[in-house]
C-alpha cells in the first residue's frame, strides 16, 4: 500500500492536463496603450453619472493596427473628467484583427491602461494557416505574450517550401 503522499501525488501527476493551458506568442497582437481608440457604432448610450457608455449595433473599434468588432461594447471611463477609457467589455460575436493574427469569441475586455486583452467563450485564434481554440484567451498586448487555457486544440500547418 502506498503512503498517502504517494497517492496524492500520483493523483495530482494523473490530473494535470498540459493540454489545458497553452502559452503563446502573438507577433501581431500587440497594441499602443497610448495611441487614440475610435469607436463606430449605429447607437450609444451615456450615463454621465457613472461614467460609462453602451455602444450597440454593428460596433467597430480601431487602434492603431488592432480592429475589434462584436454586436455591443460597454465602455468605462476614467478620472475626474471621464476623458480616459478604462476598460472595453465588448460581447455578442466579438472578432479580433490585427494584419498578422485574428481571435474570434462570444465576449472580451481589453483593459486599455494595462495593455491585456481576455477574451472568452469559443475562442478561435488564427495565425497564418495556424489555429488554436480554446475556451479562455489572455494576451498582453504590449509584450505580446499570452496564453490560452480551458480544453486547448492547435492545428499547425508547415509552411510550404
Amino acid at each position: 500500500m502506498l503512503p498517502a503522499a504517494r497517492i496524492f501525488a500520483l493523483i495530482c501527476l494523473i490530473s494535470t492536463n498540459p493540454v489545458a493551458a497553452q502559452s503563446i506568442t502573438f507577433g501581431g497582437l500587440r497594441a499602443n496603450p497610448d495611441a487614440p481608440v475610435e469607436v463606430n457604432a449605429d447607437t450609444l448610450e451615456v450615463d454621465n453619472q457613472t461614467g460609462q457608455a453602451v455602444f450597440s449595433g454593428d460596433v467597430i473599434v480601431i487602434q492603431a493596427d488592432m480592429r475589434l468588432s462584436a454586436a455591443r461594447l460597454d465602455v468605462d471611463y476614467a478620472g475626474e473628467d471621464r476623458s480616459t477609457i478604462k476598460t472595453l467589455r465588448a460581447s455578442g460575436g466579438v472578432t479580433m484583427a490585427t494584419p498578422q493574427e485574428a481571435a474570434e469569441a462570444r465576449e472580451a475586455v481589453y483593459d486599455v491602461s494595462a495593455g491585456t486583452l481576455v477574451m472568452s467563450g469559443d475562442v478561435m485564434l488564427t495565425q497564418g494557416g495556424n489555429v488554436m481554440t480554446g475556451n479562455r484567451l489572455s494576451v498582453d498586448l504590449v509584450t505580446g505574450k499570452g496564453q490560452m487555457d480551458g480544453r486547448v486544440k492547435t492545428i499547425l500547418t508547415p509552411k510550404e517550401k
